[in-house]
């Protein structure tokens, strides 16, 4: 099959379920923020925003979920959230930018971290095995070989899914052997790597916030 490619309004819409992630590279920050960055990790429980200019993936996979968490919004409660989880056997990404809000009542102010990496084609971030929880997702992008409305149990171009992962029961998968993103503008729930590489890394907190990527 040759390699398909969507722009402007058409695709944007498509993006939102169908677009692979940018996501693992913005759990990256918070897991910094709490000491925890490692060559396997995970973060979940609070939305937060990612922009890329080039993201490059190959073996990639996307299918229908469910997580929990915090927003602004939620009154300091858990509530269910759909997601598209998507998935890379690898990942490389330029000019990477993410960004986390938090609220702090004790103190009532609100705290941004933010992290940038991969500056240019020279110093790219580069992750394995991502698995990433989307909530929406802007986007310009290319496939590869892709196949829609696959079975979840029947995809192989991307990571198996994780044991005990909230897939909708029933659901599609769509797969293909490689992605091109460009411009992306992403919020994601949860994402967990096996390996995360993060050349030129420069991270921040603060409270403004034009912090924020986006």
């Amino acid at each position: 099959m040759e390699s398909q490619v969507r722009g402007g309004t058409r695709w944007k819409r498509f993006a939102v379920v169908m677009v692979p992630s940018v996501a693992a590279a913005a759990c990256v920050g918070v897991g910094l923020a709490q000491g925890a960055l490692a060559a396997s990790f995970s973060v979940s429980g609070q939305d937060f925003k990612v922009t890329v200019d080039h993201l490059h993936g190959e073996g990639f996979a996307q299918y229908g979920g469910i997580d929990t968490g915090y927003t602004s919004t939620d009154g300091g409660k858990k509530t269910q959230h759909p997601v598209a989880i998507s998935s890379f056997k690898t990942a490389e990404l330029t000019k990477m930018c993410q960004s986390v809000k938090t609220e702090i009542p004790l103190i009532g102010k609100t705290v941004y971290l933010r992290l940038d990496a991969g500056p240019n084609a020279q110093k790219k971030v580069e992750a394995t095995n991502l698995y990433i929880d989307v909530a929406q997702l802007d986007a310009d992008a290319e496939f590869k070989n892709i196949d829609i409305g696959v079975a979840v149990k029947d995809q192989n171009k991307g990571p198996a899914v994780k044991e005990g992962e909230n897939v909708l029961p029933g659901g599609f998968a769509q797969q293909a052997e490689s992605a091109d993103l460009y411009k992306v503008r992403q919020t994601a729930w949860a994402t967990t790597a096996g390996t995360f590489k993060l050349s030129g890394l420069k991270m921040r907190l603060g409270t403004d916030p034009d912090m924020e990527c986006y």
